[in-house]
């Protein structure tokens, strides 16, 4: 199979790349390189890749023309669309921007998919759709009218227009919301990675709140594993789908907590500098996986205490020779 992979040098992205390789698909990423963090980081996820099955396409999605000439002759079987601006807070300061690549960026890609004949589109959305939702875990019919930050409302607004081009189009797509997403690479900007900076370089770890919010953290294997499930899945049935569907680890971990797990990781004793609860974040995640269990056969394996291990090795030897990132 031929998979396109939009973001494909990102953090999830190119995690994604190299397991569909290994398991013998052609993958071509398409990534702009956007200065969010450094370009270095992402060149360094994909420079390995084996040359042969391998292409990257350095373009914006939003350039509808430029993608679909360069995909036209290559046979596309699916497309995986995980491109966007993300972070929540950021995108509080810049609505704007998060509108134009998350929203006009997936209305560009499903364009593209609908130009190409291609049947198979895979979205990555986020846990942010649910905003405060009361009820826990998060499940799929959940309602989610209550976005509390920009970058939630552009993710749920992805979902709304990929479900018009399955009704128009007769694609299968599928929507994953994946929830709090860390391991080797992760984007500098988020929770795990910053704190191991932090104490790398000896700041106080900054904690937003009193330290009691809670998040489903789940391990980049993981996500990879139900992306892929997905993937088999939406080339398996015989009448176009469309689902939603959560990608977590299925428990919970308070902020606290992941902070003196990271540290014991690490090796290293924290000094925490408590600061307000910042607008847009949610009090909770939680994800209800039971839907991806039955249609996926999704079944994380990397429990928070394995994953943080694993997380805090990577960690260590990227910046044993290197300028730790500014915290």
């Amino acid at each position: 199979m031929n998979v396109v992979v939009t973001g494909g040098a990102g953090f999830i992205g190119a995690h994604l790349c190299r397991h569909l390789l290994e398991v013998g698909h052609r993958v071509t990423a398409i990534d702009n390189f956007d200065p969010f963090y450094p370009r270095t980081m992402k060149e360094e996820g994909i420079e390995d890749l084996p040359h042969e099955a391998f292409t990257l396409i350095e373009t914006n999605i939003c350039n509808t023309g430029t993608v679909l000439q360069a995909l036209h002759t290559r046979g596309v079987d699916a497309i995986i669309h995980l491109a966007a601006k993300a972070g929540v807070r950021p995108s509080i300061e810049e609505p704007g921007s998060y509108e134009q690549i998350n929203v006009g960026g997936t209305q560009s890609m499903l364009q593209v998919a609908q130009r190409l004949d291609v049947d198979t589109f895979i979205y990555g959305s986020s846990s942010s759709v649910y905003g405060n939702n009361e009820k826990v875990p998060f499940a799929e019919d959940d309602p989610v009218r209550n976005p509390i930050s920009p970058y939630a409302a552009t993710k749920r607004s992805g979902e709304l227009l990929a479900h018009t081009f399955h009704h128009l189009y007769d694609m299968t797509v599928y929507c994953l919301r994946f929830f709090t997403v860390y391991g080797p690479r992760q984007r500098p900007d988020l929770a795990i990675h910053k704190f191991a900076r932090q104490l790398l370089t000896n700041h106080p770890i900054t904690m937003y709140g009193d330290g009691t919010s809670r998040r489903d953290y789940t391990y980049v294997d993981d996500i990879v594993d139900g992306i892929s499930k997905s993937l088999g899945r939406a080339k398996s049935v015989d009448v176009p789908e469309y689902e939603i569907i959560n990608l977590g680890g299925a428990e919970t971990t308070q902020l606290k907590d992941l902070i003196s797990g990271i540290a014991d990781a690490m090796g290293i004793t924290p000094e925490i500098e408590r600061l307000p609860e910042q607008p847009g974040d949610v009090e909770r995640t939680y994800a209800d996986i039971s839907k991806a269990r039955r249609l996926l056969g999704y079944d994380p394996d990397t429990p928070i205490e394995r994953g943080l291990r694993k997380f805090a090795e990577w960690v260590t030897e990227y910046y044993a020779d290197r300028p730790v990132l500014d915290v």
